[in-house]
């Protein structure tokens, strides 16, 4: 059996049918489902047992699960399924009603396996885990703040957010957190992040900045400066800068109206030198999906690139150059001159390294030599 994030099973799918050869049961969860990645991987495996589940860290794993039906029609979402045994899924309004088959609800949690709380954040404990109204005295009931609805067949369907609440690769973010962190920076007056997803449909962070009248960073400084203070998969993929945040007439930010990103060469470099750099630079382009090639100065990350399309990047360079390289490599030499380099570098140590003597094999006596012997 496999247990994977959505990501990575739609990464997989993509790039490694054959890691589920052997499989017979393959767990996916955490983001919501591809249908259709789940649809190319059952027409290559009809066999292969397929479960999508929903559950967050406040419940210990699995609370629901959905196990995929190849023959079944396609659907334009995959259900996140019903509850396991011991464990419950309330879709509620917001007076804690329960809402009809088809009505979207927020998704409450009870059973076994909900948390009792955040350590020492009593307020937001208060908030998430709520006396459960249709449950045992002294029971609780855990506020995903996801929206879901059930089928008429009793299956669960993810929705949305109640909040603004993201998740990319699987990770829980809050985008004020990284709003916030954006408007301490000394050249930034204001600040707001959206996700858009890119060409293999996984979510992305963009941030939207206006500088300030002290200065106008560059995206890629502004980027620099995050990864130094957050974790990877919260810096934005892409920093736009704009004059102005488009306004509703509320008064508040229009999300729906900030331009998409679209990435391209950052820099307008050198052109290719050698073979390999051309190779590098041809690899580059294709796994971040640009329209044109990127220069040998431009640099993966810069460009929306990201762990998952590292891999892919490592997967077609390691096939079309035959060698052995790793994800280290890329995010240590993440521009084709830096990483070229490098196998040159590790080519030239290679072919000045002797190669190491053969033990000679031990040979089995003959049976007239042993009868001397003995």
């Amino acid at each position: 059996m496999l247990q994977l994030s959505s990501s990575l099973f739609n990464y997989l799918t993509d790039e490694h049918p054959d890691t589920f050869t052997t499989t017979h049961t393959v767990h996916t969860g955490g983001e919501p489902a591809s249908p259709t990645h789940t649809r190319r991987l059952h027409e290559r495996r009809p066999d292969l047992t397929i479960v999508n589940g929903y559950g967050p860290a406040e419940s210990m794993g699995f609370t629901t699960t959905y196990t995929l039906d190849p023959a079944a029609p396609a659907l334009p979402s995959v259900p996140i399924g019903g509850p396991l045994a011991n464990k419950y899924a309330y879709v509620l309004d917001d007076h804690l009603r329960p809402v009809p088959p088809g009505t979207t609800g927020e998704l409450y949690l009870a059973g076994h396996g909900i948390a009792h709380g955040y350590l020492t954040q009593p307020t937001t404990t208060a908030t998430r885990f709520i006396p459960h109204p249709y449950g045992p005295p002294g029971t609780r009931l855990y506020r995903t703040g996801d929206q879901a609805h059930y089928d008429t067949h009793g299956n669960l369907h993810y929705t949305g957010r109640t909040d603004t609440q993201i998740k990319i690769r699987g990770f829980r973010i809050e985008p004020t957190e990284i709003e916030t962190l954006l408007t301490t920076h000394p050249h930034l007056a204001q600040a707001t992040v959206a996700t858009h997803p890119d060409h293999h449909g996984i979510a992305q962070l963009t941030a939207y900045a206006v500088p300030a009248e002290t200065g106008r960073p560059s995206p890629s400084e502004i980027r620099l400066w995050l990864r130094t203070l957050l974790p990877d998969h919260m810096v934005p993929a892409f920093v736009v800068l704009l004059d102005r945040l488009p306004l509703t007439a509320n008064g508040k930010i229009d999300k729906r109206a900030l331009p998409v990103p679209h990435a391209g060469p950052g820099t307008g470099g050198r052109a290719p030198r050698t073979a390999l750099e051309r190779t590098l630079c041809d690899a580059f382009t294709e796994a971040l999906g640009l329209s044109s090639a990127v220069s040998i100065d431009d640099n993966f990350f810069d460009l929306g690139g990201h762990s998952l399309l590292a891999a892919r990047l490592t997967n077609r360079l390691c096939s079309a150059l035959n060698l052995s390289l790793t994800l280290r490599d890329v995010f240590r030499h993440p521009t084709p001159a830096q990483l070229a380099a490098h196998l040159d570098a590790w080519s030239a140590r290679a072919a000045t390294t002797p190669e190491p003597r053969r033990a000679r094999p031990t040979l089995r006596r003959r049976t007239d030599q042993e009868r001397i012997t003995s």
